[in-house]
């Protein structure tokens, strides 16, 4: 039985608790636990796992990139098993998503949200979420850049929506989309430019 109605202010409280979790910069706080130094000074100064990659530690790594994707998937599954209200929990999701790109704890600067984005699309509809994943592994592939990737299942991520029986999520798609493409709109600038890194090169 769902522990909240689907009022107004039910959906307000879980847009502020999945801003609330999306918003704990995991990459950092791992760097400084684990003594990595300040993500800020590092590579693209960014927070995500990429970045926390280029510290040389490969489980640090590995632990921002789960935690980002799971404090996506948690917001929305939490929302969605304590109201029972599908609204409330693709609020919390998306909420989260602008909770770890812009968390106010860092004065909005956070990651570009491609973990937590397929995070979110795993916990809405695994079906998505696992398609999503592969277009990123074939856009990568095929370009060598990670950038590409994310946009390639960011772009793919709607049509996914309709053709695996998620259509109520739409809104909710292209929302996130929309974010992964403003967040990378300086790679997309260099990817036109020709000059965006390849996955293991050394550039920022």
């Amino acid at each position: 039985m769902p522990y909240f109605d689907s009022s107004a202010v039910t959906l307000i409280l879980w847009a502020v608790i999945g801003y609330g979790l999306g918003s704990i910069p995991f990459g950092m706080v791992l760097a400084r636990v684990m003594n990595l130094g300040n993500l800020r000074d590092i590579g693209s100064g960014n927070i995500g796992a990429t970045n926390v990659l280029r510290t040389g530690n490969k489980t640090a790594a590995a632990l921002t990139l789960v935690l980002d994707a799971a404090k996506g998937a948690v917001a929305l599954l939490l929302a969605r098993a304590m109201t029972g209200v599908e609204d409330a929990a693709q609020i919390a999701g998306l909420a989260a998503m602008l909770g770890h790109c812009y968390p106010v704890w860092l004065a909005f600067k956070g990651g570009k949200g491609v973990a937590t984005f397929l995070g979110l699309l795993l916990a809405l509809h695994w079906p998505i979420g696992v398609g999503a994943c592969l277009a990123w592994l074939v856009g990568a592939a095929l370009s060598r850049m990670s950038s590409m990737g994310a946009l390639v299942a960011a772009a793919s991520s709607t049509f996914l929506m309709m053709s695996l029986g998620r259509p109520d999520a739409i809104i909710m798609g292209i929302l996130l989309t929309l974010l992964i493409f403003l967040r990378h709109r300086a790679n997309i600038a260099r990817i036109r430019a020709g000059t965006e890194p390849r996955i293991g090169s050394k550039s920022n």
